[in-house]
């Protein structure tokens, strides 16, 4: 199996679906601080060459393409645009998503393939589209998905089915590649609850005046940190909050117990009074008012920081920094020992 080596952040470009956004817009502002020159990749065109032009006007390098990634023809069209543009591209993130909140019953079939023709075809288009190129120079395939993918909620059911199918081609294209031979990084990002506009986006079929995150939530920004980092490092994995790990793991360790806990909480913590901004409600076929990055609903603010995260993307740092509290550990131990004799 072949060495990936990934440029660094400032000498890439970046393709971002899902860029006007949520962790999408986050991302591609965060890279191009950085350096990076991007391809922004979404449904609004308006949303888009706002973008295109802020980005620009700040001496960043950007380029758009108008495209709904459940269209594989479109997405082809985003690479051929990332090569017209730059040359070359050299990172891919998966980033676009649809949201749909209530019960499996209550949400028509119509539209719970619309959820998966862009949340896990667009994932497969996108990964297919990437590969064609990267197969010949290498690079990076960021997935976004999420713990949801690895534990069901109640009220979500379609994307969380739809974030499981994710992790799993996610996986399967990894293994695919690796076999093959071919210099690509493939890495699966694992959000908790994260503050961006989804819920404003997207579509309610509870009967509630508006929908929420199950606390606490994080930045997205926070996110952002964990997609670039896969940019330039090849990782396989990336959580983003404890609180969803927490999720991940009771959900394998204890899923019965994990079932009932959701029963009880899925609702009252994921309703709301407040309905949010009317311009972004429900973007399942058509986009609405983007450009932000997180929500608008109230609440308390948003984790800015996750150790966990910060301890897979420094795993030396926290080997030692674990080392040192054990041993800490034993010496108070043994100093209580020695007290008592």
């Amino acid at each position: 199996m072949p060495r990936v080596r990934l440029k660094p952040l400032s000498r890439q470009t970046i393709v971002v679906t899902g860029a006007t956004s949520g962790i999408g817009l986050a991302t591609v502002r965060m890279a191009t601080e950085r350096g990076a020159a991007v391809v922004l990749v979404a449904r609004n065109e308006d949303a888009l060459q706002r973008l295109a032009e802020e980005i620009r006007g700040r001496g960043g390098r950007a380029e758009y393409q108008v495209a709904d990634v459940a269209d594989p023809a479109q997405v082809d069209a985003v690479a051929a645009k990332a090569v017209e543009a730059f040359g070359s591209f050299d990172s891919w993130v998966n980033d676009a998503g649809a949201f749909i909140y209530g019960r499996m019953e209550d949400v028509s079939l119509a539209d719970q393939r619309r959820l998966f023709d862009v949340t896990y075809w667009g994932v497969v288009h996108g990964t297919l589209a990437a590969a064609r190129h990267l197969r010949h120079q290498g690079g990076a395939i960021i997935n976004v998905g999420s713990v949801l993918g690895d534990r069901a909620i109640a009220l979500q059911g379609p994307y969380c089915a739809a974030k499981g199918a994710v992790k799993n081609a996610t996986d399967a294209f990894r293994m695919e590649f690796e076999g093959e031979g071919l210099p690509i990084s493939v890495t699966l990002i694992k959000p908790g609850p994260i503050d961006t506009p989804f819920m404003e986006h997207a579509r309610n079929a509870m009967g509630t005046r508006g929908t929420r995150n199950p606390p606490p939530a994080y930045h997205p920004r926070v996110a952002a940190r964990a997609i670039l980092h896969a940019c330039e490092t090849p990782v396989r994995d990336l959580y983003v909050g404890t609180a969803g790990w927490l999720t991940s793991l009771g959900g394998a360790l204890a899923p019965r117990l994990t079932d009932y806990a959701m029963e009880v909480l899925a609702k009252p913590t994921q309703t709301s009074e407040d309905p949010g901004r009317a311009e972004r409600r429900d973007n399942l076929y058509e986009p609405k008012e983007d450009l932000s990055e997180r929500s608008s609903l109230a609440g308390p603010a948003p984790r800015g920081r996750s150790l966990l995260l910060d301890a897979q993307m420094n795993p030396g740092k926290a080997a030692a920094l674990g080392a040192v509290l054990a041993g800490a550990g034993t010496n108070t131990s043994r100093l209580r020992y020695h007290r008592r004799r």
